[in-house]
């Protein structure tokens, strides 16, 4: 199995998954996030810089015949060169993202029913969240090209767990287990879906052996927002004073949605935004994919936290809350 990648979160947890397995891996990446796992063999390639298919480490990665190829990019021109380099031949899995879907979306929809976004023009720039799902789009065109019917593309939701650079959901373990007056959104019957990294990486590395074919989602099945929270509190050993909060009242104190700065993370105001966090995944279930309890990933999360001083927690600060809440008064 080649990784385009191997050192940070998802693409790692592919890489040592499928050591585990017994697989005969090799990560191909610069090494800049760290090291790859032990009992993987490092290329070393930039995929910035090395844009020509017929240089630099390509020749040598497109002669080794790959089984696999796991590819993780978001740059369409970094796909266009790897499927150029290595052609149709390997199994080819490309991991892409549920924000390829145009807006509204359609609760419980799927691959087969669900409009995605026109693919963007050249490589979108990567500090403009919109432009994202229409790179993914293009990468994904890119890859059916090379391998036609015989890829397989994989959207996963939002990924969390252990090791999440972005601190969207580590900001829920880490707020809770802290305890008292807990700042949270309405309603409580909103749709949330995450999947553990550990789980999208255990389906990708069984799925490229089986050699799965086709588009699919990749999440877990959809809860409640109050259920995902008391999920999460469980797994931490918490029982939260949880101040529910109209979505009217939340904006007025500047609390924003989903991520960033003053954010309430998982947060999706509006019923046009519910599609994107209830997909239906009965098709990626019956094609092997299993998701552990999110007490679980919760629990783990914050033992990861409390093991990595530099672990991103995203959301409001705690005095960014506390001034929200004694605006609410009782």
């Amino acid at each position: 199995m080649l990784v385009l990648g191997g050192t940070a979160f998802l693409s790692r947890q592919v890489a040592e998954q499928a050591l585990a397995a017994g697989h005969e891996v090799t990560c191909a990446c610069r090494g800049s996030s760290g090291r790859v796992p032990d009992g993987a063999a490092h290329v070393v390639l930039d995929r910035a810089a090395d844009t020509d298919p017929r240089s630099g480490p390509w020749p040598g990665l497109a002669r080794a015949g790959w089984d696999a190829v796991v590819d993780v990019a978001r740059t369409p021109s970094w796909v266009a060169t790897a499927t150029a380099a290595l052609g149709g031949r390997p199994h080819w899995v490309f991991v892409s993202t549920i924000s390829v879907y145009a807006e509204p979306l359609t609760p419980g929809g799927g691959p087969g029913n669900s409009p995605v976004l026109p693919p963007a023009e050249g490589d979108p720039p990567t500090d403009d969240p919109t432009a994202y799902g229409p790179g993914k789009v293009a990468c994904e065109d890119l890859v059916r090209a090379t391998a036609g019917d015989g890829a397989w593309i994989v959207r996963p939701g939002l990924i969390v767990g252990p090791g999440d650079p972005s601190g969207r959901f580590t900001y829920w373990p880490v707020r809770l287990a802290r305890g008292g007056p807990v700042l949270a959104p309405r309603p409580e019957r909103a749709p949330v879906q995450v999947i553990d990294v550990r789980d999208l990486a255990a389906w990708i590395v069984e799925g490229a052996a089986a050699r799965v074919r086709g588009t699919f989602d990749a999440t877990a099945p959809a809860m409640t927002m109050g259920a995902a929270l008391a999920s999460v509190a469980a797994g931490v050993d918490s029982e939260p004073d949880l101040r529910w909060t109209d979505p009217a009242v939340l904006t007025g104190h500047d609390v924003r949605p989903w991520a960033g700065p003053r954010s309430l993370p998982l947060w999706l105001p509006g019923p046009e935004l519910a599609g994107l966090m209830d997909r239906d995944v009965s098709a990626s279930r019956e094609a092997g994919l299993t998701c552990r309890p999110l007490s679980d990933t919760a629990r783990d999360t914050l033992a990861w936290t409390r093991q990595t001083p530099d672990a991103k927690v995203g959301g409001l600060s705690p005095e960014e809350e506390r001034q929200v809440l004694d605006s609410l008064g009782d």
